[in-house]
């Protein structure tokens, strides 16, 4: 007999996967705040690198858009801007990237988000074997092989990515 307790509900992100035939692997963990990749790659005992982290930006217009980054990585706002053909990209305020992604900050998943937006994806992302990436909620990640990110989002490979300091 299996247990439901291991069975996570339906989030926006894995009807969106499921809906889309993208097969995924469940990794639920104990979420902190502001813990970040570092707390999920650490929990699921995987390497930070293969943890992929969703972040809602926008550009000088305000436009929305979505940047997958390596958990052990940041986004260069200005490689990221210049491929994109944008003045400037910056975060958006929590409250702004909930309202387009409709995910909570900590539990963003670029999958069945509120609103269609751009994805960039750093592009050293696409050639891992297999990513972790939120799932739509805290303390859910979803294991995906990267290639699926271009079949069912409309996303750009970009090169952005600062390594952390650390």
């Amino acid at each position: 007999m299996s247990s439901k307790k291991e069975h996570i509900s339906e989030t926006p992100a894995t009807q969106f996967l499921r809906k889309n035939g993208v097969a995924f692997t469940e990794h639920p963990y104990d979420y902190e705040e502001h813990g970040g990749t570092s707390v999920s790659s650490r929990e699921l005992g995987v390497q930070e690198h293969a943890v992929v982290k969703t972040l809602v930006m926008q550009d000088e217009a305000a436009k929305p858009l979505l940047v997958l980054m390596h958990g052990d990585c940041k986004v260069s706002t200005k490689n990221l801007a210049r491929q994109i053909g944008c003045k400037s990209v910056e975060p958006c305020k929590p409250e702004v990237a909930n309202r387009h992604s409709g995910f909570l900050i900590g539990g963003t998943s670029p999958f069945g988000t509120r609103k269609a937006m751009p994805v960039y994806v750093e592009s050293s992302i696409l050639a891992l074997e297999k990513i972790y990436i939120n799932g739509g909620r805290r303390g859910f990640l979803v294991g995906i092989d990267p290639a699926a990110i271009l079949k069912v989002l409309p996303a750009k490979a970009v090169q952005c990515a600062l390594r952390e300091q650390g």
